[in-house]
């Protein structure tokens, strides 16, 4: 078993270091006043001059296109390098995301027809069109398979009717995928479609927005006699559930190496605590209860890394169905960093509460990854009622 990362991987973390070190780290001043300043409203975290400027430096750098497909611009490099990447650039709170983002990336690499690729997936990976996923709903956010919004055929059109919830860049995006119930009888089973609605599409509108804890800021959206045409059907009618839940797998895989990263910043910044805090006549490096705080954290760490780098491994090797690996990267992941960051703001003290440092913003978006893309209850379950079903698997 080879654990080593390859030259191209490390050289890549390198440089995205120095990007993060050089670009992104002193712009968090700006990012935590801001983010306090919004208030109630949507206006974006990163000022657009500033998110175009850094976009064209990481364009610079080779940045782009990381995992997307070669015929369309990109550098099919794969999720274990764009798992390192993310987790290089959330050593920063900066909310810098490269484009295209991968879920949806997967998701229309996997299904788009030859025109819908022209139409979407080539202009996504190029930076030229933003797109969101509209899953969730009132009554169904973990429950996939609970949503209730339907699609019907009429007289030629698919029309759908009902209501989104919790849909992030709704009013930013070029395009969502919507996904819908076709069949009621069968729903996840074969009764669910994923279709492609395109911004100022007739019947579409996004009436509410809900203010969150830190940068999230997502939408409702009603849909009301939305009339499709055909070619706006993504994949197989009725077969959405599938590639759904393989596109959430990447997401969540995404979500744990955001984890990592935090992690591993706020591990850097104990140790530098740590050393130069002095209390009571002794550096606090010297008391065993800092000394169990860095160490346990380092361990948590390296563990939780290994899991996801591998499920990233899973994924570029060609396995079609991670959904027990993504649902275990993301629960250890995300509640490793809860524990660090919380270490790191307590041998902080007050310092660690205030906003002259990110790790109360860590702390704030760390809550909320605990319950995005799945809460860990529900993942839990799922591991447990997969394991249940068909036994522990052999070790990778």
């Amino acid at each position: 078993m080879d654990f080593s990362l390859g030259d191209d991987i490390r050289m890549t973390r390198e440089m995205v270091r120095r990007f993060v070190r050089d670009d992104l780290i002193p712009l968090e001043p700006l990012v935590i006043r801001r983010e306090s300043e919004r208030g109630m409203s949507d206006d974006p975290i990163l000022p657009k001059d500033v998110e175009d400027k850094l976009q064209a430096r990481a364009r610079e750098l080779g940045l782009w296109g990381i995992d997307a497909p070669e015929e369309f611009g990109g550098q099919n490099l794969g999720a274990l390098m764009k798992c390192v990447v993310v987790e290089e650039m959330k050593q920063s709170i900066v909310p810098l995301v490269l484009p295209p983002d991968s879920p949806n990336l997967y998701y229309l690499k996997q299904q788009c027809t030859p025109d819908q690729a022209r139409r979407y997936l080539d202009p996504y990976v190029k930076g030229e069109k933003k797109s969101c996923l509209a899953l969730s709903e009132p009554g169904a956010g973990s429950d996939a398979g609970a949503i209730e919004m339907r699609a019907v055929q009429r007289d030629g059109k698919w029309v759908l009717n009902g209501q989104k919830l919790w849909i992030s860049n709704a009013r930013r995006a070029d395009f969502m995928i919507v996904i819908a119930v076709t069949d009621p009888a069968k729903r996840a089973r074969g009764g669910m479609t994923a279709f492609l609605v395109d911004k100022g599409t007739p019947g579409v509108s996004i009436p509410s927005s809900y203010p969150m804890i830190g940068e999230y800021h997502p939408y409702g959206v009603n849909f009301d006699d939305v009339e499709l045409g055909e070619e706006q059907v993504l994949g197989e009618v009725g077969q959405a559930f599938v590639p759904l839940s393989n596109r959430l797998g990447i997401r969540r895989m995404e979500i744990a190496a955001r984890s990592l990263g935090l992690a591993a910043r706020a591990i850097d910044m104990m140790i530098e605590q740590a050393k130069t805090r002095r209390t009571f006549g002794a550096a606090l490096a010297d008391r065993q209860t800092a000394q169990n705080w860095i160490s346990d954290s380092w361990q948590e760490l390296e563990m939780a890394r290994l899991i996801t780098y591998r499920l990233a491994w899973r994924i570029d090797s060609g396995e079609t169905d991670v959904r027990r690996e993504a649902a275990m990267a993301k629960v250890q992941a995300t509640e490793m960093a809860t524990r660090v960051v919380d270490r790191a703001i307590q041998l902080h003290g007050g310092m660690g509460l205030s906003k002259e440092l990110p790790l109360e913003y860590m702390s704030r978006i760390l809550r909320v990854y605990r319950i995005v893309e799945g809460p860990s209850e529900v993942h839990r379950w799922t591991i447990a009622r997969d394991l249940l079903k068909s036994g522990q698997p052999e070790a990778a």
